[in-house]
């Protein structure tokens, strides 16, 4: 029986080296508005309030799939591992350890004397009823991708869980540290919605939450790991950045992450205020609708790659953003420099006459785009780069959940998408995204090649890393060659805390943590 304690780098190999330095974190922002959350106020310097441009989609780990969302869920729920921010290496959470008696057994031991917030326990059931839960077809889970090898999950005994694979897959402690794979609490989830009440494991537990107001979190006094010493988090939604910005300034609130490149110098100015950054795992593309005629044609594809100024783009973030072609970004294992570069160039010219050789002209171009961060900016520049050759553009914006429902169903022709890429590993950014399994799920531009599909279904059945990286190579070389997606940047992980707060956690996908966080 091979024990993976201190080995399992050999099967993840480069998989875990690839997640490098940032965070692809909900866009930060908050409103002045104080909404009473049925919590007393704790101690001074023992409150973080954390500003948001947009609320939480939902509560469940099972059930969503986006930043905001994750972000409040990484404070309650808990994975059975993690990545540690400093080494970068995948380690045990709620697991003790595993191994690997054949290529398609994991036994993974669970920690002892956990409870979950309501009280009941944390063993192997839980363990089997939340993957069973997250691959059952009928639960329709957004990341339901990160379990697909899996054939059988067996409960041994309370501490004891067997995951049988259809194929050898060398990213399953990878997937098991994502935030979707978080475990939840059975008896909670059969009794109430775990969108609206969440319960899990971790440092801190669900008070309340005023929809498009606030989400108010405190200390989990049981918590297996003692208890934080924050004894109140508040998500504070506001829509505006520069109010987010001017509350930070007045320390209404504490902390604003993912900070807009237009708005860095006035933060940066603000007194008592530390910034961050450093280059990270989210990349942020184009991306035509693949299930319409138009979004199926090499030409209208080619068009709209190459009347999009990337680097224009880049130059309006200031500092915030790195400017590469590939899909597949440079942070990610199956990275490869040659893609940098390898996407259609820009070439207005060239634009112009395919656009007016196809009659792409006669027709709106509906552009879809999340009313966050700076898929607003985004949009308004490329409206005006794809106007100048020769498209007509409508732009809708959405709030954000809408937003996710319309990407999904496909009702748009051009849209921007980003991804953080939680695993670090390639696969888990083109399965999700370009794989047709996943159309109308995560695969959100609705993109289906079955070469494609068979590169990246063989960089995941091997856990050869070499060949792994080749296949990922050859997939990722196929986007670029189709104008599948037009890369308009990989993004730098940044926040803005108040100096008071020490300890934040910033993880390279993107998500952080606030149980070390204290207040001085």
């Amino acid at each position: 029986m091979k024990k993976y304690w201190i080995i399992f780098l050999t099967v993840l190999g480069i998989i875990l080296l690839s997640a490098c330095s940032e965070s692809t974190i909900p866009e930060g922002a908050e409103n002045t508005n104080s909404g009473s959350s049925g919590s007393t106020a704790p101690a001074e310097g023992q409150e973080v309030i954390y500003g948001s441009t947009t609320d939480a989609v939902g509560l469940s780990p099972t059930l969503t799939n986006d930043s905001a969302s994750s972000s409040v869920i990484s404070q309650v729920y808990e994975t059975l591992f993690e990545r540690d921010p400093e080494t970068l290496e995948l380690v045990p959470k709620l697991a003790e350890s595993f191994e690997n008696p054949d290529e398609l057994t994991w036994t993974i031991k669970l920690k002892e004397g956990i409870t979950f917030q309501d009280g009941t326990p944390f063993n192997a059931e839980a363990v089997k009823y939340t993957f069973d839960k997250l691959r059952d077809p009928a639960t329709a889970a957004p990341r339901a991708s990160l379990l697909e090898p899996v054939e059988e999950i067996t409960a041994v005994d309370e501490t004891t869980v067997e995951i049988k694979t259809k194929y050898p897959y060398g990213s399953m402690v990878a997937a098991l540290s994502h935030s979707n794979a978080s475990i939840i609490s059975p008896a909670a989830d059969e009794k109430q919605d775990l969108m609206k009440e969440p319960v899990g494991t971790g440092p801190f537990k669900f008070v309340s939450w005023s929809t498009g107001d606030q989400i108010v979190l405190e200390k989990n006094e049981d918590y297996w790991g003692g208890a934080p010493s924050l004894s109140k988090v508040t998500f504070k939604v506001v829509p505006e950045v520069s109010t987010a910005i001017s509350m930070l300034q007045t320390g209404e609130i504490n902390f604003l992450d993912a900070l807009p490149g237009e708005q860095l110098s006035r933060i940066e100015a603000i007194k008592n205020v530390e910034v961050t950054k450093q280059e990270g795992t989210p990349v942020y593309w184009l991306s035509p609708n693949h299930s319409t005629e138009r979004g199926q044609n090499p030409e209208f594809r080619k068009a709209i790659a190459a009347a999009v100024d990337r680097d224009a783009i880049v130059e309006q973030m200031n500092g915030l953003a790195v400017r590469n072609d590939s899909i597949i970004g440079p942070k990610l294992f199956g990275y490869s420099e040659a893609a940098s570069s390898g996407a259609t160039a820009y070439d207005p010219e060239a634009a112009k006459k395919l656009v007016e050789e196809n009659g792409f002209g006669d027709e709106p171009v509906k552009l879809l785009a999340a009313n966050r961060g700076t898929f607003v900016q985004m949009a308004e520049i490329v409206q005006s780069q794809l106007t100048e050759a020769g498209f007509k553009v409508e732009i809708e914006t959405m709030e954000w959940a809408t937003f996710l429902d319309t990407a999904r169903a496909g009702n748009y022709d051009l849209t921007f998408l980003s991804w953080s890429n939680v695993t670090g590993d390639g696969s888990e950014m083109l399965y999700p995204n370009f794989h047709s399994d996943n159309v109308g799920v995560s695969n959100m531009s609705q993109y289906s090649n079955p070469e494609f599909d068979q590169l990246v279904e063989q960089s995941r059945t091997t856990v050869d890393q070499a060949e792994r990286e080749k296949y990922l190579n050859q997939a990722n070389g196929i986007l670029l060659k189709e104008d599948v997606a037009v890369v308009m940047y990989h993004g730098v992980v940044t926040s803005a805390t108040d100096q008071s707060i020490k300890g934040l956690q910033m993880d390279p996908n993107g998500q952080w943590s606030l149980y070390n966080v204290t207040r001085e």
